[in-house]
């Protein structure tokens, strides 16, 4: 057993899962809650249940009542917890934010539109403002009074957002810039008030700058509610620019830094996005229980079959882990802003540095949730069966909504590809050294296999070694791709997205194994078995999916012995224990069963 010391050591560096061990102590788990937070989170719940939940019907027929739901947030406060109180927020660490969010993720597609105006509508804002725009925009959109959009998107650029078209030219008198263009998909833009919105100075690819406008100015419109699939309460529209005057003032940020202030908002917006669309599927998984245990065939609970319970168990495994990563990431960046801000660092440096740094972490964890969330909602539409196909039931919306989110804040392939960028990145820069580790691999594989057994007296000892392996697996293949391919990397795009499927499993392994290992240390191994049992179930299957994903990315750019070899080494280090998934699988139903809830942390 690991010593119980709570002292904790100093946060990894982005990327630096990869390459270096944690500690339990080294981990933020959400079981740390305050009563402050519970307390705002509870909150949150009633405004859900009270305010969204009876009129979703009607906020699907006419999104543009989502104001009402905005105005109501606003009294509640949740529209200004993240903004400074200088600024009329309530200064909310990133961790009281992320509580909060994830049961913003209950409210279908209001939180879509909540989430716009909190995040990408108002962070730029916030962190790239001057002092004139902070003092002058954000109290108003901390109280609601001002409703925000973020304009990015066009009908030429979606991934490509450097590709966009919107031009702004600077007045000959010097006092304003005069835009035309358009933007596609703009969330709120019904009835936002303001407007961040990216453009290129005199067409310039290299001028892509950011911009503040306002709902009023002449010559900006917005077009009809686009008919979507899903997230229907949430207003989505085009939004035009027709010679449209922007006080000079308004200029966001630096001319020609547009694309720094729509990167490091998509960093924080991809991990926001995590969180709040776990809540989403704790929620579906409650859902699919309690219907589970009130529809009965052959004269009993269809929650009392293994099919169901298999179901329900995997459901809850995959959040569960996703989880931990999330919350783990959180108190990373959360700790790099106090380092960077204790540093003497700006607003702007210390609230974005701590997204920068775990760009990686960030990107994988946009897709863990939106994946996780996919998979929840469509395992509960089939338990609800025919009934989970009619709109009469809740699992019909919750299917539709959930699609969105594997497309906006950057498409998941995009994202995998992303993740791996950024690692490479850190590691040409000096950054992350790969290097070491990965030399030490090469050596690895023509060597005698290590035959060890795990230390008995470790719960986790079989995990560690299996951890260990995996990031072995991934030095592997992602380096051997690297020495092979070098330049022409960035073109083979499968390999790239298998490598990230590795890294993703690599980052839910460890953060859900550090997790229930801090459950245990804190709560002994009896109380916490279920979670133990939730980490090698797991670790079973991930160990399996990184050897499927490793060999399908070795075989895109090696052969012959080359192939064989390095395959011999992948199978040497995807090995694990044999474990009865079945039966935690069906241990884990047993308790979702029994409080008819999702209940492991909520």
């Amino acid at each position: 057993m690991s010593s119980t010391t709570t002292n904790k050591t100093a946060a990894l560096k982005g990327g630096e899962f990869l390459i270096k061990e944690s500690q339990w102590q080294d981990v933020y788990i959400p079981e740390q809650i305050t009563e402050e937070q519970t307390m705002l989170r509870e909150a949150t719940k009633d405004f859900i249940t009270k305010e969204i939940d009876p009129r979703l019907e009607e906020l699907d027929k006419d999104p543009m009542k989502g104001v009402e739901i905005l105005d109501k947030a606003a009294e509640l406060g949740l529209l200004g917890l993240h903004i400074p109180e200088e600024y009329g927020g309530s200064g909310q660490d990133l961790t009281t934010f992320s509580f909060v969010t994830e049961i913003l993720g209950w409210g279908h597609g209001v939180s879509v539109a909540i989430g716009a105006h909190t995040g990408i509508g108002t962070c730029p804002i916030l962190y790239y403002g001057n002092e004139a725009q902070r003092a002058k925009y954000l109290p108003k959109l901390a109280t609601g009074e001002l409703k925000a959009a973020y304009c990015l998107t066009e009908p030429w650029s979606g991934s490509d957002a450097l590709g966009a078209r919107t031009k702004a030219v600077l007045s000959e008198d010097g006092t304003h810039y005069v835009v035309n263009g358009q933007k596609m998909w703009i969330t709120n833009a019904g009835f936002a008030d303001v407007f961040v919105v990216f453009a290129k100075i005199d067409g310039d690819d290299k001028k892509f700058t950011a911009f503040i406008l306002e709902k009023g100015m002449e010559g900006l419109s917005v077009g009809a509610e686009e008919k979507k699939m899903g997230i229907k309460s949430s207003s989505t529209r085009q939004v035009f620019f027709n010679n449209v005057k922007v006080p000079v003032e308004n200029l966001l940020g630096e001319p020609a830094k547009g694309h720094k202030i729509a990167f490091q908002i998509l960093n924080i917006g991809r991990y926001k996005l995590c969180n709040g669309v776990l809540g989403g599927a704790k929620r579906g998984i409650t859902a699919a229980v309690k219907y589970a245990n009130e529809r009965q065939q052959f004269k009993t609970p269809i929650s009392s079959f293994g099919a169901i319970k298999q179901k329900l168990g995997e459901m809850a495994i995959r959040t569960w882990a996703t989880e931990s990563a999330s919350y783990r990431v959180c108190d990373m960046i959360l700790q790099k802003e106090h380092e960077l801000k204790a540093a003497g660092k700006s607003m702007t440096e210390y609230l974005t540095g701590g997204a920068e740094e775990y760009q990686v972490e960030c990107a994988l964890l946009k897709v863990a949730g939106s994946e996780v969330l996919d998979f929840v909602v469509d395992e509960a539409l089939q338990i609800h069966g025919g009934y989970g196909f009619s709109e009469e039931y809740p699992m019909a919306r919750s299917y539709r909504d959930s699609r969105i989110n594997r497309i906006f804040e950057g498409t998941n392939e995009i994202n995998r590809m992303l993740s791996i960028d950024a690692l490479m990145k850190f590691a040409m820069k000096g950054k992350l050294d790969l290097m070491t580790p990965g030399m030490a691999i090469q050596k690895e594989l023509m060597s005698v296999p290590d035959m060890s057994s795990p230390d008995v007296d470790d719960i986790f000892g079989a995990e560690r070694k299996a951890l260990k392996n995996a990031k072995k697996a991934f030095l592997l293949v992602a380096g051997s791709a690297v020495q092979k391919l070098m330049m022409k990397l960035s073109e083979e795009q499968e390999v790239l997205i298998h490598s990230a499927d590795i890294l993703l499993d690599i980052l839910n392994m460890e953060s859900a194994m550090l997790r229930a290992e801090k459950l245990v240390n804190l709560h002994g191994q009896e109380a916490s078995q279920i979670y133990v049992d939730m980490v090698k179930c797991y670790f079973f299957d991930a160990m399996d999916r990184i050897n499927v994903a490793g060999k399908s990315a070795l075989a895109a750019f090696a052969e012959g012995d080359e192939l064989r070899i390095m395959l011999m080494g992948l199978k040497r280090f995807t090995k694990y224990e044999v474990v009865n998934t079945k039966n935690i699988r069906r241990a884990v139903a047993d308790k979702l069963i029994a409080e008819n809830a999702y209940c492991f942390w909520d």
